[in-house]
């Protein structure tokens, strides 16, 4: 029998060091952040727990800790072919299946850790949307335990003033990244479950809803729509927005994104005062949703391109030009034509929402990717499928909204 390859390899040492060498001025420069040197690090191995705000956050870990660090990463990033490649030689991350149960994740995790190697990941397994850190699966408890290693809760503060999931821009403002505390085996070994579950929980929850610092751009509020679409006027809607504002296409209302976070509303009392609040009143109204009444008519349709994701290879065109309509119990491509593609949450295991605005559908053991204009809402798919999960779980007063 053949001898398994080491996942580790000496060349990630030197790559990483490099990559960090020419990053860290980059981050400082790009996003004002001050990133903190991990000095109790010593020679040993971790897991890296933090909450995910920025498409940098990889790097502030990079950078403040010694070493190489084998990051947890999604399908999405293996699937680009040559670039896939080469990030494997260069780093060789960890792959994992989002929104799923992946064993192989599970394995390859402990592959790691008895190589000797530093492990990473954002158990939230997104950005958050809102400012404040999202749900964390507490399935990273038992995987901590097995992994044996010190916990180092890792810290990222004012990434969402800096760059909110729902932007392509950058504000010109502050952010700090840190090693907040370390939780060693000896001291989580004899925890239960739900207290490691609420120390980690505790450790990384940011709350970025209060005007506590200044971040400067022309284009605040630009993309808002890839994460509302409920108003709280004119209930399920769509949005658009240019510069500092947004407004709704129902009503007409326009509410201003201000530098300090708050949003106003553009000649009338608009009851949020930033947009975590709304992003939670959204979701109230989602889980308060009978799905049975949108079984006939869509919630929304979209102009969509689809592509089935080759795991590990590369993605290939299905539908270039497509519209999908989104129902109470399914998706339907191309709806009442020839091409008629029908996809009934029953037979989905997963609808993931990717970067800023991408939707993964997992159905059996294929992938699917939708994506849209540079204004598609990715995350209604995911809150509309999951509501639909709980209810047919008999879970109805489920809050988990697939984030």
């Amino acid at each position: 029998m053949a001898k398994r390859k080491k996942w580790i390899k000496p060349r990630h040492r030197i790559i990483q060091a490099i990559a960090k060498a020419v990053l860290w001025p980059v981050c400082r420069i790009k996003y004002g952040i001050k990133i903190e040197k991990f000095k109790e690090q010593e020679d040993r191995p971790y897991l890296i727990l933090y909450n995910h705000q920025t498409a940098f956050d990889q790097f502030f870990m990079g950078i403040s800790f010694k070493g190489p660090i084998y990051y947890v990463a999604t399908e999405d990033i293996f699937s680009m072919g040559f670039v896939s490649d080469l990030l494997r030689f260069a780093v060789n991350p960890i792959p994992i299946k989002k929104q799923t149960t992946d064993v192989g994740a599970v394995m390859n995790c402990l592959r790691v850790a008895k190589e000797g190697g530093t492990i990473c990941l954002a158990p939230e397994g997104n950005r958050t949307y809102s400012g404040k850190t999202e749900y964390i699966n507490p399935a990273i408890v038992p995987l901590a335990k097995k992994l044996k290693l010190p916990i180092a809760l890792y810290r990222i503060e004012g990434g969402y003033g800096v760059q909110p999931r729902w932007s392509d821009r950058i504000r010109k403002g502050k952010m700090r990244s840190y090693v907040s505390e370390v939780i060693k085996p000896e001291e989580f070994s004899a925890m239960t479950d739900e207290e490691l579950a609420e120390r980690i929980n505790k450790g990384l929850f940011v709350d970025e809803e209060k005007a506590d610092a200044v971040f400067e751009s022309d284009f605040k509020a630009e993309y808002m729509e890839r994460a509302v679409y409920v108003c709280p006027f004119c209930g399920l809607s769509e949005f658009e927005s240019h510069g500092n504002e947004a407004f709704c296409k129902t009503c007409g209302k326009t509410v201003t994104y201000g530098e300090d976070k708050r949003i106003t509303g553009k000649g009338f009392d608009f009851p949020f005062e930033f947009f975590g609040q709304w992003y939670d009143c959204q979701k109230d109204f989602v889980n308060g949703l009978d799905l049975n009444e949108y079984t006939e008519k869509p919630l929304f349709c979209d102009d969509i391109t689809v592509k089935e994701v080759i795991i590990r290879k590369n993605k290939k065109m299905l539908r270039e030009s497509a519209k999908s309509s989104l129902y109470g119990n399914r998706i339907v491509v191309d709806e009442g034509t020839e091409k008629e593609w029908i996809l009934p949450f029953s037979e989905l295991s997963a609808v993931s929402v990717l970067g800023k605005n991408k939707l993964n559908v997992y159905s059996g053991s294929e992938v699917f990717q939708i994506t849209g204009s540079k204004r598609f809402n990715a995350l209604k798919y995911v809150n509309i499928y999951y509501r639909w999960k709980n209810i047919k779980e008999g879970n109805i007063d489920g809050k988990f909204l697939g984030l």
